[in-house]
């Protein structure tokens, strides 16, 4: 029991963000995926481009 009231203690004293403040991280969050997938999604481009023409040329 008191593990639980530890936890209980410690999720009262907790600092929870504000509504506003959780949706300004969910839209850095969800740039920063965007941004990551386009950045993996081009050099996945360039790499089997490049592998294609490396096996045009024999």
């Amino acid at each position: 029991m008191k593990f639980i009231n530890d936890i209980l203690r410690i999720l009262k004293t907790t600092a929870w963000p504000t509504g506003k403040q959780s949706w300004k991280d969910f839209a850095s969050v969800m740039e920063y995926t965007a941004f990551f997938v386009a950045l993996i999604y081009l050099f996945d481009l360039v790499l089997a481009k490049g592998i294609m023409s490396l096996i045009n040329l024999f």
